[in-house]
């Protein structure tokens, strides 16, 4: 492994351990938002814990083997649709906060609600952020085990069968 790929592999792993960790904190901090009668409260709270899978899944490594193929795919499709979901609630938690906080019929104070749903508005726009810089850096990553060919002394890339457009 050259020295460029492992820096990229490593933060890669950092980048799945915070979303990991955000996505964990989103979870608490929803949760402390007393929503249970509430089924948008429970996508919420959904929406969280498939981000933390997710992000658990990068951890793994799986999510950049060469050989994953469908499972490669499919894990990149389920990052990128957790990630626009992660940005929407995000803005809705900064710009709706009131009618937000009213969709989810919370049991706390307003003023206490409103401080938590910024807190999520800004841990889900830090996931928002980092789910795409992982997302981008898989792909590096998986593009560079892929390989390529020499040609007349020069390492030359070949798109895999997953990359062609």
């Amino acid at each position: 492994m050259a020295g460029s790929t492992r820096a990229a592999h490593k933060a890669f792993l950092l980048i799945n351990y915070t979303l990991l960790g955000a996505a964990s904190a989103c979870i608490f901090l929803t949760l402390s938002l007393r929503l249970a009668p509430s089924a948008c409260g429970l996508l919420l709270v959904f929406l969280h814990a498939l981000t933390a899978v997710f992000a658990a899944a990068g951890c793994s490594g799986s999510f950049t083997e060469g050989g994953a193929g469908r499972a490669h795919a499919a894990h990149t499709a389920g990052a990128v649709l957790t990630a626009i979901f992660q940005g929407a609630a995000a803005l809705l938690a900064f710009t709706r906060t009131a009618d937000f906080l009213a969709e989810l019929r919370s049991y706390v104070r307003e003023e206490d609600g409103e401080v938590i749903l910024k807190l999520i508005g800004g841990l889900g726009t830090a996931i928002f952020v980092l789910e795409w810089a992982a997302l981008a850096l898989a792909f590096a990553l998986r593009l560079d085990d892929d390989g390529g060919e020499e040609i007349d002394g020069e390492h030359c890339k070949s798109w895999a069968s997953g990359y062609h457009v």
